[in-house]
């Protein structure tokens, strides 16, 4: 039997509260189907399975908070026979002998673990009526709404607490670099006029595309630090999204090794206004191998990023603006970028980091190429 666990969805997250259930027992599911919506600091999130077969039980009721790893479900192979199912015991309040409900009041109560002591009935001799139920099962839906409804707080209380822990635990090194913009910027001008104004490719994805290709080449910065290095096959890059009402999301595109500029471009333009609207999956939340951030849109040069953990490395990009640039021996005005590297001295050194910074600034010369 398949354990479908409360998944974490960074460092920062401790538990979370289950809001629905998508799938009920007997349903196929199947690898990135989405079974639930999780309530988190992070806003509701849809979790995805990563595994195919039968949903065999339920072990977690809707409005019910669990910590990260706790067994939600149980799926059940395709080809394995069906077991018989183990009941879990319901959370109810009990209902007091002294407490006056009608029969129905009390078995609405029961189904949805509302508390009639804390219910002023209307009925006649202050009876609890089926309605007095239903009005406080709204207020307790409404309530929980309501929460869900301001994220902002939440979610800076949840980028404090992982960054924090950030300083508290990695030690950081940091490595700057600058790199001449002149050919990426007239190459993608070159590109832009061949392709319509929805299909126009952004900075952002030549540099998501270039920091895949240097981390195939330098490897040891793509990766975890739980209990040593953990070196990690996919390379994941998650990005830094403002939040209108403040605040941060950092949500992942997955296997950007593999993908074209096109497509990066593409997912970036749909990726972005859900990170906005708190309508992430699972996976863009969990499995960033490595960050990205940029203030590219201001007028700040150099950013130093704080790496989150289980991560070994942060990239900063600064914004575009024209400066000297001396070559060969003549001096010139060019529109330079700055890059930062925060990496954990744990995992790497700077002689590994500055080898990172040197290839990811030969693949930005070289945009055709990517």
């Amino acid at each position: 039997m398949i354990e479908f666990t409360m998944p974490s969805l960074g460092a920062d997250m401790e538990a979370g509260t289950l809001c629905d259930w998508l799938v009920k027992p007997g349903d196929k599911v199947k690898r990135g189907d989405i079974i639930a919506q999780v309530d988190t600091q992070k806003g509701l999130i849809d979790i995805e399975v990563f595994d195919e077969g039968i949903v065999d039980q339920l072990l977690i009721k809707e409005d019910e908070k669990v910590p990260v790893g706790t067994v939600m479900a149980l799926i059940r192979p395709l080809g394995e026979k069906a077991v018989p199912t183990i009941e879990k015991p319901a959370a109810v309040y009990p209902v007091a002998e002294h407490i006056r409900a009608s029969p129905l009041a009390k078995r609405i109560a029961a189904e949805k673990n509302i508390d009639l002591s804390a219910i002023t009935g209307t009925g006649e001799g202050g009876a609890i009526t089926k309605e007095d139920v239903e009005r406080a099962a709204g207020l307790k839906l409404s309530a929980a709404a309501e929460k869900r409804e301001q994220p902002a707080d939440s979610i800076r209380m949840a980028v404090a607490a992982a960054m924090s822990k950030s300083n508290r635990e990695i030690p950081h090194y940091y490595l700057e670099t600058k790199v001449d913009m002149r050919h990426l910027i007239d190459w993608l001008a070159s590109e832009n006029k061949k392709r319509t104004v929805k299909n126009r490719l952004l900075p952002a994805a030549v540099l998501l595309k270039a920091v895949a290709k240097a981390l195939a080449i330098v490897p040891e910065l793509n990766a975890y630090w739980e209990n040593g290095l953990q070196l990690k096959n996919e390379i994941n890059i998650g990005f830094v999204v403002s939040l209108h009402k403040g605040g941060v999301m950092i949500p992942a595109i997955l296997d950007v090794a593999h993908k074209s500029i096109d497509e990066i471009m593409a997912l970036l333009s749909d990726i972005i206004p859900r990170a906005r609207n708190l309508k992430l999956r699972s996976s863009e939340l969990s499995a960033s191998t490595i960050t990205v951030t940029s203030l590219g849109e201001g007028s700040v040069e150099t950013v130093f990023g704080i790496i989150y953990p289980p991560q070994v490395a942060i990239l900063g990009f600064g914004s575009i603006t024209e400066q000297p640039w001396a070559e060969n021996g003549m001096l010139d005005v060019r529109p330079v970028m700055h890059i930062t590297l925060s990496a954990d001295h744990r995992a790497t050194d700077g002689q590994t980091g500055s080898r990172f910074l040197n290839e990811l600034k030969q693949q930005l010369l070289k945009p055709e190429e990517l």
